[in-house]
Order: C-alpha cells, then sequence, then structure tokens
C-alpha cells in the first residue's frame, strides 16, 4: 500500500509510506524555506516527483483554522483519540481513498510507529506540545487508547516565561514564538542554582495554573511583575527558567506515578521532546522500562504519523522502516564558479588539520534529515577545542551568544569525555562533560548536547572525526546546522555557495568534493 500524507501545519511536511517503508518525509521549512512553514507548491512538486507510484491513500493530518468563534477545522480537526475516518476521491483522475484523523493522533501513530520495538502491544505515550500536554495508555497495538489529560498548552506556558522577559514580545495580542521555547532552554542552564526569590516563583506559578489560553499570551496582566521586560540576560529569569523547568517536569511525573501502570516503555511526542534536560529526566526516572524519543517529536513528524495511522486503519502493522536521512537529496542546481573555487576530492587528514587551525566546513552529504537537528547531512563543523569557535559559529548562524553549540562524537569514545556515554544519534539528551578542553561545546552548566557517530551509520563522518583525534586527541567535531538564520536547510548549490561567500567559509565538502575559496 501506498499513501501521500501531509500536514497542513506549521513544520509543515509531507510524508510517503509504501507498504511499510518510509520512502521520505519532506519539510517545509527545508531548502531555505522559513523556519516553521508550511507546506508549498514546489514542495508538493518536489513530493510527487519523489513518489514511488500513484498512491492508493491520500491522508491528511487534522488541525485548526485561525477563525475566532468558528470551529472550523481542516480535516479531523486537531484534537481526538477517535479512529480516522475515509471518503472516495480522485487523484489526477485516478480513484483514491481519502484519509483523515486529527493532530493528536498524528503524535501517537508516529511515535508508536517509529520505536525500535514497534510495533508495540502496550506502552504508555506523553504528548506535550503547544496546545497538548497528556498521557496514553497505548494498548493492544492501538486498537485502545486511552488519554490522561495532565496539564493544557506546556509548551506554550514554558514559552511564555521567555516573552515575558523579552522586551520585543508584545504587551497584548502575541502568542508563543515557535522558537521561544528552544531559547529558554539554553537560558536556563545559566541559573546559579539558588532558589529564586517567592516573587519569580509566583509568576512561575501563576503561569503553570492559569486557566486561559496562552494563545494569545496577555504579557500585559503581568506587568507588574520583577520578571517583565526584565531582558535576557538578567539572573532573575535564569533562575526563574529553571524552577519552572522543574516544576512543568515534576507535574507530569507526579501524574505518571500516580496515574500510570509502572515499567512500561515510554515513548515522547510533541515539541517539549526536544528539550533536552527533560528527556534526560524521563530516563532517570525510573518510571518506565525504556524512553524513546523521535528525531522528529516536534510537528514535522505530523505527516508521518497521519500516514501511520492510514495505513493501522487499513490493516498494516504500526511499524516503520525508517532512517532519520530520509529528506530530499542535495540539489546541484549549478557549479561553483571555478574562477572563485577549484575542486578536489576530500581528504580527510587535510581537512581535519585545517579545522583544528580554525577553519569552518560546510558539509553536505546525502539526504537532509527530518526533524529540526543537522546530523552531519546539512552540517556546519568547527574544533571544539577552543571557545572562540562557539562565538563564530554562533556569529555565522546570526544567532544569540548564549546559544549553545552542539557536538558529535565517535560512539566509541563517549565513556571519554561524558559521564553518560549514552549513545544519542538525534541530539535529543543531555550529557555531563567530564573535561575542560571541549569549551566550544560545553554549555554554561558543563552539559551538551550530543551526537553519537557509528561508522556503519555515518562513514563519511566517522573517518573526518577519526582523523580529527588523530591530530587532537578528540574524535569530537562542533556540529550545528547549515542554514540562513531563520530558514530550514540549505538544500541547493547554489545557496550554498553564496551563503558560504557571505560568510566567510571557505572549505564546503559536498559528498566526496572538497571545494575551497581561491
Amino acid at each position: 500500500m501506498r499513501i501521500l500524507s501531509m500536514n497542513p501545519g506549521h513544520d509543515g511536511a509531507i510524508a510517503f509510506v509504501e507498504d511499510g517503508r518510509l520512502i521520505y518525509s519532506l519539510e517545509g521549512e527545508k531548502d531555505s524555506f522559513n523556519r516553521y512553514g508550511g507546506v508549498s507548491a514546489s514542495l508538493v512538486l518536489q513530493a510527487m516527483d519523489m513518489a514511488t507510484g500513484q498512491p492508493d491513500v491520500l491522508a491528511i493530518g487534522g488541525w485548526h483554522k485561525p477563525l475566532p468563534s468558528y470551529l472550523s477545522q481542516h480535516g479531523a480537526g486537531y484534537f481526538g483519540v477517535d479512529p480516522g475516518v475515509t471518503s472516495e476521491g480522485k487523484f489526477f483522475g485516478k480513484p483514491v481513498t481519502v484519509f483523515t484523523s486529527s493532530h493528536e493522533r498524528s503524535h501517537l501513530f508516529m511515535v508508536a510507529a517509529m520505536a525500535p520495538a514497534a510495533p508495540l502491544r502496550e506502552c504508555v505515550i506523553l504528548v506535550w506540545e503547544g496546545e497538548i500536554g497528556a498521557f496514553y495508555h497505548w494498548q493492544n497495538y492501538g486498537e485502545k487508547i486511552t488519554p490522561f489529560h495532565v496539564l493544557t498548552e506546556p509548551g506554550a506556558r514554558y514559552a511564555a516565561l521567555f516573552g515575558l522577559a523579552d522586551p520585543t514580545f508584545w504587551e497584548s495580542g502575541d502568542v508563543p514564538r515557535l522558537q521561544d521555547a528552544g531559547k529558554l532552554m539554553a537560558l536556563t542552564a545559566y541559573a546559579d542554582g539558588s532558589e529564586p526569590r517567592a516573587k519569580e516563583k509566583e509568576v512561575v506559578d501563576a503561569l503553570l495554573k492559569s486557566e486561559n489560553t496562552f494563545y494569545p499570551f496577555e504579557k500585559i496582566s503581568y506587568r507588574e511583575s520583577s520578571l517583565h521586560n526584565c531582558g535576557l540576560d538578567n539572573p532573575l529569569l535564569h533562575t526563574a527558567a529553571r524552577y519552572l523547568t522543574t516544576r512543568l517536569f515534576d507535574t507530569f511525573r507526579a501524574a505518571a506515578e500516580a496515574r500510570l501502570p509502572r515499567g512500561l516503555p515510554l515513548l515522547i511526542s510533541g515539541g517539549c521532546g526536544l528539550n533536552c534536560e527533560w528527556n534526560r529526566r524521563w530516563r532517570e526516572s525510573g518510571l518506565f522500562s525504556d524512553v524513546f524519543v523521535p528525531p522528529c517529536a516536534n510537528d514535522s513528524g505530523s505527516a508521518i504519523g497521519t500516514a501511520m495511522d492510514a495505513a493501522t486503519y487499513f490493516g498494516e502493522p504500526c511499524r516503520l522502516e525508517w532512517n532519520v536521512y530520509a529528506g530530499a537529496a542535495f540539489n546541484h542546481d549549478g557549479e561553483p564558479d571555478p574562477s572563485r573555487w577549484s575542486a578536489q576530492p576530500l581528504q580527510s587528514e587535510r581537512l581535519a588539520r585545517r579545522l583544528l587551525d580554525g577553519g569552518v566546513a560546510a558539509w553536505v552529504q546525502g539526504r537532509y534529515e527530518i526533524g529540526p537537528r543537522a546530523l552531519g547531512h546539512r552540517s556546519l563543523l568547527a574544533s571544539p577545542l577552543t571557545a572562540g569557535a562557539k562565538d563564530t559559529l554562533n556569529r555565522i548562524k546570526q544567532r544569540e551568544g548564549y546559544r549553545p553549540i552542539a557536538p558529535c562524537c565517535i560512539a566509541e569514545d563517549l565513556g571519554l569525555w561524558f559521564d553518560d556515554p549514552f549513545e544519542d544519534p538525534y541530539m535529543l539528551h543531555f550529557n555531563r562533560v567530564r573535561t575542560d578542553a571541549l569549551p566550544a561545546v560545553t554549555h554554561v552548566d558543563g552539559t551538551a548536547r550530543v551526537q553519537s557517530v557509528r561508522s556503519h551509520e555515518e562513514p563519511t563522518l566517522y573517518r573526518l572525526l577519526e582523523s580529527f583525534r588523530a591530530v587532537s586527541g578528540y574524535g569530537i567535531l562542533c556540529n550545528t546546522s547549515l542554514n540562513f538564520s531563520g530558514y530550514g536547510f540549505i538544500n541547493r548549490m547554489s545557496e550554498l555557495m553564496g551563503y558560504c561567500e557571505s560568510k566567510n567559509i571557505s572549505d564546503v565538502i559536498v559528498e566526496k568534493t572538497w571545494y575551497q575559496y581561491r
């Protein structure tokens, strides 16, 4: 069975699944479109070109329309765990079955199908995102799904604290910005470990207890607070952010202890699944036999989830064969200007020395990653051994200086440099750094979000890491996303070379070819 599926909301995506195998998942923001963007006409054309044949099922994930006081919606709508519905339609004049189910179900079926042990007879699924905050007891391979609601809009409440402190966030009518939760996660590390004052605790508690929607977040109602427009470099915000991180996690942990069976695997979906601190805490909670977080935990995985919901509806098992590099291939829409760029075969040893000497390399391999993390296919690489590398990369990416840079590391070496040698090929957990020799990738609280790399999974990147270890003693590199500020991964040669020329990046690797600026 071939299923073509779309997520119509933000983090829009189109997925194609054939006989339980993910052929592709193409995201609206990739190829230098707006971050968190929806499905574009060019993405639809690309999806049609990459499809393996006429789909048997067209699937659309549920969403809501932003119409005040109306109940209009896309497909099956945003909320609900009831099974999807079908109708008969046409695709270029040929009959096709149309399937739709809720956005809530897309989270459930995405993470259940992508779990390593899928199909799962029984497990616990946590969906926490901008709007939904609930556990689900998944039984009988998904035929029975029992929700346990914990807290509405957990992601929005978390991001609201950033907006409260940020003077650029409007006083009224503004909604929590999709990028703010990740920025608050970075700022949380700056807390000095002290208890917040009673005034800041009151603000955090009010954010957690509020029964008002945070869409929009009426910041003006907190104007008497000490955190109102206090600025992002204010220690009061950092301490409050740490307190909010703990309070929000403890709210969900207490619910899990009180209401869920022990010893089942936990699967995590929703944008809060990108919070590495919370993922670490779930692993250490002792409540679950295992914890799985997919690389596309946010809405970028929703199209996959709706496709698998449809597959299960038509009798297939809820199990997906997938690879994190299931995006589109790199678009060679031209060749670099030979008067400015020379080309030669990649030499890992020589490139490693250039990185050790302070160089930055744009690194492109194969198809782009699904989900928001750059995992060695659309990356900027640099040495982790000097603090200046972090500043250089943040300057290139036009990011705030407080934002951390993540490392990629030879998997077998994790135990040498990190306290918890937990293999994480998708950069979704924090590890504590054991050495002061890696300042570029060590966040202010001593942690790093490490991508583990194995030779059979990423042989070209692995060889470069080996070469860097040979010249430096450390099989680790800075690894951050290759993108224009505010846009998704670069995916075409013309934009890549223009980007590197504008950013003074003189080393560009595309597959096995090394381009150097003359």
